[in-house]
């Protein structure tokens, strides 16, 4: 089984190596957990408890981009206020949501 490349006993080490890689149940789940999914999660987004100073801190930087978009009318900030609100107004809601939970 040479390839060309190796010589028959080190093709026949290489087999033996791959062989028992295949077999190793901890590496297949280690390498199963580490694929990048392209999809995105709806679920895993409704999962996400935020904690408070988090949500603060989305909170104050929406509230220094708003104030430095009004001042200034710089393009960019007013779309990084535009692209940081949404996150900011979603974790506050999950926040609210977990502290009324009973």
């Amino acid at each position: 089984m040479a390839t060309g490349r190796l010589p028959d006993r080190e093709q026949r080490i290489l087999d033996d190596i791959e062989a028992d890689l295949r077999r190793d149940r901890r590496l297949r789940r280690r390498l199963r957990t580490l694929r990048i999914k392209r999809r995105l999660n709806p679920a895993r987004a409704a999962d996400y408890r935020p904690r408070g100073p988090t949500v603060a801190l989305l909170l104050a930087m929406s509230v220094v981009l708003m104030v430095v978009g009004i001042r200034t009318s710089e393009p960019v900030v007013i779309w990084a206020f535009a692209a940081l609100w949404p996150l900011t107004l979603f974790g506050v809601f999950r926040l609210v949501c977990r502290w009324t939970e009973p």
